[in-house]
């Protein structure tokens, strides 16, 4: 069953078709800069590192540091995964009570392609998903580079925001991924089976792309809707609605607050429970009837149910023309995926 559906896009009954477009033709041409906001207080149990790193993941580079710290990778922490095929800066923890870090560790970790910008001591772990934004600057090349509907089409992004989805890395190739989560659910998941939970969240990441890409097909994506729960910009924060009025939706065009989806699992405490009539409810209703394997070992798992927004805003924008290539600055909030931008701005094979 590999393959993902061609999830619609926000812009394309709108513009002029995309033009085709490369990207990551060299780790350097995708950027991702991990923005926290804090940093190390300078003493403490915990060394923390800022890293860069191409050609890996985080995880390579986490087994990596615990061999040369002689800890294990339970011991490091980091707030969020990387991409490999980048060039990539975050901050990584590791558990180092009473004692300093190995000798020569940077020139070490430099000697398997890893930079050590920063470091310091801090009292606790490094936590997972505490980064506050993403900021990346990604290189294309190609027929885009000469395109108006490029142009057209990031202007809209950059005014409108883009649709929230889960990147295409998040299934793996040609969705393999989703195929395991599938099997691994439908014969009832066990920790032992996923330890680090990745196949829970790709089934969820699917069943979230399956939910906007509903709402992006009826062009509710953006707005509320009667029943919605809602999502401030720049926080977790969330509020339900049972109307909709003008200041919600005056307060949605200036990108002030998102509509939210289902990260799927069990309600917490009902909050996630609309009335049947609500478009929320509908939805949910209809990924339990197409996708009831995914939905219902997602609730035997124990998996607790979470919000999204549907929308992410880019914060501080920015396009420049150099010599055959166009270069996109901007940041996304954590958890959101830059590749969301690029296939709404290109055609490529990745994506389509």
């Amino acid at each position: 069953m590999s393959g993902l559906p061609d999830w619609p896009r926000a812009l394309d009954e709108r513009f002029s078709p995309r033009p085709p477009g490369r990207y990551r033709e060299a780790p350097e041409d995708f950027f991702v800069d991990e923005q926290l906001d804090f940093t190390p207080q300078g003493e403490g149990e915990h060394l923390w590192l800022r890293i860069e790193k191409r050609g890996q993941t985080t995880l390579e580079v986490v087994r990596a540091l615990g061999r040369l710290c002689e800890v294990s990778p339970r011991a490091i922490g980091y707030s969020g995964m990387k991409d490999k095929l980048a060039v990539t800066r975050q901050w990584l923890s590791v558990h180092l009570p009473g004692r300093e870090a190995p000798a020569a560790l940077d020139e070490r970790l430099a000697a398997l392609g890893v930079v050590v910008l920063e470091r310091g001591r801090h009292p606790r772990k490094l936590k997972r998903g505490v980064h506050r934004t993403n900021r990346f600057r990604l290189r294309l090349r190609g027929e885009a580079v000469g395109s108006e509907a490029l142009i057209t089409r990031w202007e809209a992004l950059c005014d409108e925001g883009v649709a929230n989805y889960f990147g295409p890395q998040r299934f793996g190739l040609q969705g393999r991924n989703l195929d395991k989560a599938r099997a691994v659910l439908e014969k009832g998941w066990r920790k032992r089976d996923d330890r680090q939970g990745m196949l829970l969240s790709t089934a969820r990441s699917f069943l979230f792309n399956e939910w906007l890409g509903a709402r992006v097909h009826d062009a509710s994506w953006a707005l509320p809707l009667p029943g919605d729960t809602l999502m401030l910009d720049g926080t977790q924060s969330v509020f339900a609605i049972e109307a909709v009025d003008e200041t919600l939706l005056s307060r949605a065009r200036a990108l002030d607050l998102h509509p939210t989806g289902p990260l799927w699992g069990i309600p917490v405490n009902g909050a996630d429970e609309n009335g049947s009539e609500s478009r929320t409810a509908q939805l949910d209703a209809a990924l339990r009837a197409r996708h009831s394997a995914l939905c219902e070992g997602l609730v035997r798992a124990g998996a607790k149910r979470h919000l999204r927004a549907l929308r992410a805003r880019l914060t501080e924008p920015c396009l420049s023309r150099e010599a055959h290539s166009v270069v996109l600055e901007f940041s996304l909030p954590r958890g959101s995926f830059a590749t969301a931008v690029l296939r709404e701005l290109i055609t490529h094979p990745d994506f389509d």
